[in-house]
């Protein structure tokens, strides 16, 4: 194959039009048709010395998958990234490649990196069009040994898919009612739509994985009972689902929400569907979300499009400390949203009937940096001002859910309650693995997942060591 012109420049995804982005959930981005995945394949250089799968936190073989597309093949193309990830279409979504393989991509030193993320992503749907997914790659003989997942988000499912690759009897326990955790209640239909999540679900499951729904651990039952039904392995996954507030007065006014609980509300409860779904979520005209991540984002976009008529995303630092990915900031931008930077809530004021109605700021300067590597925001006195709201959504981070930990006394956890687990995910207790939120804080995705499939080689050595 000739060597690819390196100068042949970076190919844009399409996107919905402006005119149908506020008025639907449908996905924003809309992916690489076929001629321009080849056009983007063809950039890739084809390393001796891919730094790009270094940057991978699951280490896909990306020059491979690559390479495979460039050739038309890809169906291959597929297969070779679901040797090392099982949810390829959530992936080239949500991933930040940004800041992962495509910030060691080679192409990036003088120009544009490969666009290793929608690749990931036109591959998989590629193969989404295909239903039913079936299973690819090789599997393990029976062990019959069985091992428990608690927790269907991407941690869970990484490990529970690795796990029945090896040939052991996997058992997912979700306390909701539909399995997907953080991807199919969190994030967005329009950034992730829930199609994509029930289909590599399902792709899990081909693999001979059983999901019981409406079961919470630490309730239903603890880890003791899970081992006394014969699971040799619990693999603890549940995130931090729990919302951090703001702690001033007037937040408990009528109209303010945690970011879970209005994201939850409209994406598994299809609040937006109210009254044909029983749960409604109510959107006033003027609306603030408090943050900087992807949730306030997200919690921002999702108001603009439930009819808001105005959308201010408040944040205490300036527009280049928020941890945001770049792509759901510009997209922000497009539609609309208004930036609030250096500002900082103090209070919240109702009216008689205890609805919000207007939010007292503080102007916030940059000091020093802090442990984050941010520079600190420190107040502005006397710059004390406020503005008309009538929906507030707060974003500023999650904390874990006590359960499972209240109810295993033998699991350390530290002074936040997250898990104590080495660097492959190992708890406190012998044959009891964690990993994700739930041993980090709020963390990505991908890093759920590059935890999740660590536990699962700390597990086989652990068995074998045992035998």
């Amino acid at each position: 194959m000739a060597k690819p012109d390196k100068l042949i420049p970076k190919q844009a995804m399409p996107k919905l039009s402006m005119e149908e982005r506020r008025k639907t959930l449908k996905e924003v981005a809309l992916g690489f048709s076929e001629d321009l995945a080849l056009v983007e394949a063809s950039r890739c250089l084809q390393c001796a010395k891919p730094k790009c799968v270094e940057g991978c936190p699951v280490n896909i073989d990306i020059p491979a998958f690559i390479k495979l597309i460039q050739e038309r093949k890809f169906e291959e193309a597929i297969e070779k990234i679901k040797e090392r990830n099982a949810l390829p279409a959530m992936c080239g979504r949500v991933c930040p490649q940004e800041n992962l393989c495509q910030k060691s991509c080679v192409l990036g030193i003088k120009g544009e990196p490969v666009a290793i993320g929608a690749l990931e992503r036109f591959a998989a749907d590629y193969e989404l069009k295909k239903e039913p997914i079936t299973p690819t790659g090789s599997k393990c003989n029976p062990t019959g040994v069985k091992v428990a997942v608690v927790g269907s988000g991407p941690f869970g499912l990484t490990a529970a898919a690795d796990l029945a690759k090896q040939g052991f009897d996997v058992t997912i326990f979700e306390a909701l009612h539909e399995p997907g955790g953080v991807l199919i209640y969190g994030i967005p239909e329009f950034r992730l739509p829930k199609r994509v999540v029930k289909a590599e679900v399902e792709y899990v499951k081909s693999l001979g994985v059983k999901i019981q729904t409406d079961v919470i651990i630490g309730k239903t039952y603890t880890l003791d009972e899970l081992f006394q039904m014969g699971y040799k392995a619990v693999f603890i996954g549940t995130g931090a689902g729990a919302p951090i507030f703001l702690g001033i007065p007037g937040e408990n006014l009528s109209g303010i929400y945690s970011a879970n609980e209005f994201l939850t509300r409209v994406n598994l409860m299809k609040a937006y569907l109210f009254p044909k779904y029983a749960t409604p979520v109510k959107v006033g005209r003027k609306v603030a979300v408090i943050g900087g991540g992807n949730v306030a984002f997200d919690s921002a976009r999702t108001a603009l499009r439930l009819g808001a008529e105005k959308v201010a995303l408040v944040y205490r630092r300036t527009e280049a400390e928020m941890p945001a990915r770049r792509e759901e900031v510009e997209n922000a931008k497009e539609e609309g949203v208004e930036f609030m930077c250096l500002v900082n809530p103090v209070r919240f004021i109702g009216d008689e009937a205890g609805w919000v109605k207007e939010m007292e700021c503080l102007r916030m300067e940059l000091g020093e940096p802090d442990e984050s590597g941010r520079r600190r925001p420190i107040p502005i006195k006397g710059s004390e001002f406020r503005i008309p709201v009538d929906t507030v959504i707060v974003a500023i981070g999650t904390r874990v859910n006590p359960l499972i930990q209240k109810t295993a006394p033998l699991l350390k956890t530290d002074k936040h309650g997250h898990l104590v687990v080495d660097d492959y995910g190992r708890t406190s207790m012998k044959f009891v693995y964690a990993g994700g939120d739930i041993t980090s804080g709020t963390a990505t995705v991908i890093e759920a997942m590059k935890a999740g499939k660590r536990t699962v080689q700390a597990f086989c050595e652990d068995l074998q060591k045992s035998e």
